[in-house]
């Protein structure tokens, strides 16, 4: 599949510019294995690139200042002066690339012309974050071939800006910190606040991770999303207001927060209740994914869904039942709803030699029961952005 991707990019270059691809670049999408709605509130993620690319076909042009691209499943073209400040335009898929320049931009570094197309293999509207990939390979190309000197920090945290100020979602940096750091056979423990991480070895052990992509999203994904972090702040408060020596919430504990349920409110109380128990879950599945304990791996996944769902309540109808149902086939360990809520994707864990027939099953009785065709996504953890040389063997 890798192999179909880079010569359909290198193909459609050659037919767009009249010319050969000098490089190829690959940004991957990412999972996040566990650890939702908790990046804002001191706690940790557990993201991990994945083997969904959008492969970039690159050639440097000399004495030019124009920089040309074509975005290949789309079938559109954009072209702009490297040395005039760019403003957000219509094309959404241009303002990732164009607020990626003007960060870049602002850090006084100064790029020439490039011809680029591109391809992808990253699902749109599934979760795996095919902005971040676009905005950081992007980042990346320019830190190559015009040698900026830039590190990975600083190309996660330009993608992040971009996504912020010409795309106009106030999104974190775990997306574009995985597409970065990604290693492959490896997750990410990350603090988003202070970007400090380690890497966990992925044993798996005969398991696989697949997603089940709902193919809904609810409309109430936003408004929802500012409740929880509202019901979450009210939280915070009385905890610092009982409790003012403690410096992270994620310092917290369950008997400190039900010293303080009454005062806080129900709602506000379970909010806060899910967050400090997902931050323990996030550094225990670090664990047991690096000693192979895949069986409390999938428990870890359910206990996270449950949470979701109860307490923080931002799952809905057809992700609880893609969880309910597919726990109960032969060869899965755990499986949880993945990324915001509202819809999207489920993460599931399931023996290597049952996935198909799993998959096969929970299609057919999500179609009976919602008259949807579940999309289905098999991943494997994969290397962050990197050149593709021609001699390297194909993955």
């Amino acid at each position: 599949m890798l192999d179909q991707l880079i010569n359909h990019t290198k193909e459609a270059f050659q037919s767009a510019f009249q010319s050969e691809a000098d490089h190829l670049f690959l940004a991957p999408g990412r999972i996040n294995i566990i650890g939702e709605h908790v990046d804002y509130s001191d706690g940790f993620v557990l993201p991990a690139a994945i083997d969904k690319y959008i492969c970039f076909a690159v050639k440097k042009l000399e004495d030019s200042e124009t920089c040309s691209f074509f975005a290949i499943d789309f079938n559109e073209s954009f072209n702009f002066d490297v040395t005039r400040k760019q403003t957000p335009v219509s094309q959404l898929w241009v303002n990732y690339l164009l607020g990626v320049f003007n960060a870049v931009q602002e850090r006084g570094k100064q790029i020439g012309g490039l011809q680029i197309a591109f391809s992808s293999t990253i699902p749109m509207g599934a979760g795996l974050s095919s902005s971040a990939a676009l905005e950081c390979g992007f980042a990346y190309i320019l830190n190559e071939i015009f040698n900026l000197k830039l590190s990975k920090e600083d190309l996660a945290l330009i993608g992040q800006q971009s996504e912020h100020t010409f795309v106009g979602v106030m999104c974190g940096i775990m997306d574009q910190f995985a597409s970065v750091f990604g290693k492959e056979h490896q997750v990410i423990m990350l603090d988003c606040h202070s970007l400090e991480h380690q890497y966990f070895e992925a044993n798996l052990d005969g398991y696989d991770l697949v997603l089940f992509d709902s193919c809904v999203k609810h409309t109430h994904l936003t408004s929802g999303y500012n409740d929880r972090r509202k019901d979450v702040d009210t939280g915070k408060k009385v905890l610092w207001k009982r409790f003012p020596e403690t410096k992270k919430f994620r310092d917290f504990t369950v008997p400190m927060l039900d010293e303080v349920r009454t005062e806080m409110g129900e709602r506000s109380y379970k909010r806060c209740l899910y967050i400090l128990k997902e931050i323990e879950r996030v550094k225990n599945a670090a664990k047991a994914l690096s000693e192979g304990n895949v069986e409390y791996l999938g428990q870890l996944l359910l206990d996270t869904h449950s949470g979701l769902s109860k307490e923080f309540e931002v799952s809905c109808e057809e992700l609880d039942f893609l969880v309910a149902e597919t726990i109960k086939l032969e060869g899965v360990l755990g499986a949880r709803m993945m990324g915001g809520g509202f819809g999207g994707c489920s993460i599931n864990l399931i023996k290597t030699e049952n996935v198909d027939a799993v998959a096969e099953k929970m299609s057919e009785i999500y179609k009976s029961n919602f008259d949807i065709q579940m999309k289905i996504y098999k991943v494997k953890i994969s290397d962050g952005i990197k050149e593709f040389r021609e001699n390297e063997m194909r993955i």
